[in-house]
């Protein structure tokens, strides 16, 4: 056990699971999605829907998805900030069973009409997964360099992909691919151990099947 583990981490309050973790959900949805946001349809399960405005659950994602870390004060006006902004947002309960008690589901559209969902749970003491990216069942911790691509699940995309990687000396530290049936779209969730060039990325982005690419930062 560490010293984060006992102190928890900085951040506005007042709880490390409901406001910490869900500011860092909201933030790696936006980072995800790579678009300004401009509506997000929020649907809060288990804990978290019981409990999200007494905890400022909401005023956290909605921060997160603004770009504001947990520690950042602006999150206790995240909503009339959004507004400025014209981001609109709408928040649901669901009492769908889930795995974790504090999950959330993000579906939003971004600037360019983008879209994109993710499903995550906050862990406590701040850390969070992403567990799910367009319906596909994922992993995703934000704690490390992180490439992720979306795809069709045909044979050649993975290869042709971690081999623009490997000629660009990119050391991987862990890999893996989800998809939600034969043929259909999938998930390749690449962490590696330093950034992946923007040049590399559209290289990746130009491989047939390839539907979207986004690199993360260590959040």
């Amino acid at each position: 056990m560490g010293v984060f583990d006992v102190v928890g981490p900085v951040m506005i309050g007042p709880s490390s699971s409901h406001t910490a973790g869900a500011a860092r959900i909201g933030l790696m949805a936006r980072e995800i999605l790579k678009d300004e946001p401009v509506e997000a349809v929020i649907t809060l399960y288990g804990s978290f829907a019981k409990t999200y405005k007494g905890h400022g659950t909401d005023k956290a994602l909605v921060a997160g998805l603004l770009g504001f870390s947990a520690d950042d004060v602006r999150l206790r006006t995240s909503f009339d900030l959004a507004a400025q902004q014209g981001m609109n947002v709408v928040f649901q309960r669901s009492e769908a069973e889930v795995d974790h008690p504090n999950t959330v589901r993000i579906a939003m559209t971004g600037k360019t009409g983008k879209k994109m969902e993710v499903l995550g749970v906050s862990l406590g003491g701040g850390k969070m997964e992403i567990r799910e990216i367009n319906g596909a069942g994922v992993l995703l911790s934000g704690e490390e360099h992180t490439l992720i691509t979306v795809h069709r699940d045909k044979p050649g995309v993975i290869a042709q992909a971690t081999t623009i990687l490997a000629i660009g000396h990119i050391n991987v530290s862990n890999m893996r691919v989800f998809r939600s049936a034969k043929n259909a779209s999938a998930v390749m969730i690449v962490c590696t151990d330093s950034p992946v060039p923007q040049e590399m990325v559209s290289m990746i982005q130009n491989i047939s099947g390839i539907e979207s690419v986004v690199t993360l930062l260590p959040l």
